[in-house]
């Protein structure tokens, strides 16, 4: 797994969470530029999601795919998800909503680093 790659989706990841706390704090919606910055969140992660699938195919990896694949996977879904609910809900709960994903995206993608590296 390239740590270049987990590095930039854990910064963006973090540096999202906090704009999307501000912005909820201020009791305002979501605004263009979180939205750009979580589709630019989802590509990082569809890029990761790419360099793990080929280190996979090519040999390496940790023993245990079903959980490597289950955060990959849990990877991909969660910023579309996040920003669905976020325009269904153009409150501050919406920006809320993209708050819990940002920081899940960065907890999740530490996790993987984890399990690649072979820890428990």
């Amino acid at each position: 797994m390239n740590t270049v790659v987990s590095t930039i989706v854990i910064v963006v990841a973090v540096v999202l969470t906090l704009m999307s706390l501000i912005t909820a704090i201020r009791d305002r919606p979501m605004g263009m530029v979180l939205l750009v910055g979580f589709a630019v969140l989802e590509v990082a992660v569809l890029v990761q999601a790419g360099f793990v699938i080929a280190a996979v195919a090519g040999g390496g990896g940790p023993d245990d795919k079903v959980t490597l694949f289950g955060y990959v996977g849990g990877q991909v879904l969660i910023p579309p998800a996040g920003v669905f609910l976020a325009l269904a809900e153009r409150s501050r709960w919406g920006t809320a909503i993209l708050t819990v994903a940002g920081f899940a995206i960065a907890v999740m993608n530490a996790r993987l680093l984890q399990i690649w590296q072979g820890m428990a």
